[in-house]
């Protein structure tokens, strides 16, 4: 059953923030991964590659969680947990939008002419779970 963020998270979201994501391992080991973040409604969208481990990760296990730290107040934290969906739909339009939210430069310009490594994805991640300190949960 997915849960509603919180205005206070939504607009720390809604900034420059970097958010680390969790996934699980094949032998149940954690991986992290610092990424660029978009929220859409509720959900949290971020990109990455098909052949990263995080997307493989999470073809595999859809479980997640991501810890989100407020910049201006960096004792504020939130951890969601829940499921991921990946998908190819979408892809390079949001590795450009989340580039000119970040770096002000769309994604080809900012990683010198890299932009077309890869098969680009889309990872939604909808909350189940959140929980932290301060004001964020």
């Amino acid at each position: 059953m997915s849960v509603a963020l919180p205005a206070s998270l939504k607009q720390v979201l809604d900034g420059q923030v970097f958010i680390t994501v969790a996934t699980v391992q094949p032998d149940g080991a954690p991986q992290a991964s610092p990424v660029w973040v978009k929220r859409d409604g509720d959900d949290l969208l971020f990109s990455t590659t098909a052949e990263r481990v995080k997307a493989r990760n999470l073809s595999r296990d859809p479980r997640v969680s991501v810890v989100v730290i407020d910049p201006a107040a960096p004792y504020n934290y939130a951890q969601v947990r829940g499921t991921a969906s990946v998908t190819t739909e979408g892809g390079r339009e949001l590795i450009d939008e989340l580039s000119v939210k970040y770096t002000g430069k769309d994604y080809d310009t900012f990683s010198g002419g890299r932009a077309g490594e890869g098969t680009r994805v889309v990872v939604r991640v909808t909350p189940e779970k959140i929980s932290g300190q301060g004001n964020l949960h």
